[in-house]
């Protein structure tokens, strides 16, 4: 064999084990499945860093018309449309939502909770139709981003994206 295929299989076969050792952050990755008709435009939000902030916009009595996560104190693009004034919760430092909930029919979606790892909730919308319940599968993972769709109504079809976030924090006062 010659001395470079020896020097590479060598080398291969020292590097191998410690390549299965180290663990992939794509491990706590999961995906909470869509709910609602996925009629319209689809969407995902984005942004850097951990959530921050949430807003949500409703028809009076009827459905969720639109959603905007912020991002380590940016605003994302918001998803849908404003109608009325938002509805809002500013996580603090080292808070995370672990769990969205909520209530949707064939056409919209009508209902939804963002609870936090301090036990705290935002609920916005009308608590009827079918219920669905989202949470991470891997502990200490939180919410990454959300999906769905939405029409020039409102938020059709929702879906939650959840993962590990760096464990540093940021302040809104530095």
């Amino acid at each position: 064999m010659p001395t470079d295929t020896k020097m590479l299989s060598l080398l291969f076969f020292a590097v191998l084990p410690i390549s299965c050792l180290a663990k992939p952050t794509s491990d706590f990755y999961s995906y909470s499945v869509a709910v609602g008709s996925g009629s319209g435009t689809a969407f995902s939000s984005e942004g850097e860093g951990r959530i921050t902030a949430i807003r949500v916009w409703e028809t009076s009595n009827a459905y969720i018309t639109g959603i905007q996560l912020q991002y380590d104190f940016i605003w994302s693009k918001r998803v849908g449309r404003e109608v009325g004034n938002a509805h809002e919760l500013i996580l603090f430092d080292g808070e995370a939502i672990i769990q969205v909930s909520g209530k949707y029919h064939s056409n919209y979606i009508y209902q939804v909770m963002f609870v936090t790892s301090r036990g705290r909730a935002l609920i916005v919308g009308q608590p009827i139709q079918n219920s669905f319940n989202f949470y991470p599968v891997h502990q200490g993972a939180e919410l990454k981003l959300l999906s769905g769709r939405f029409n020039s109504n409102g938020i059709t079809s929702l879906g939650a994206h959840w993962g590990l976030v760096s464990s540093i924090t940021t302040s809104s006062t530095q």
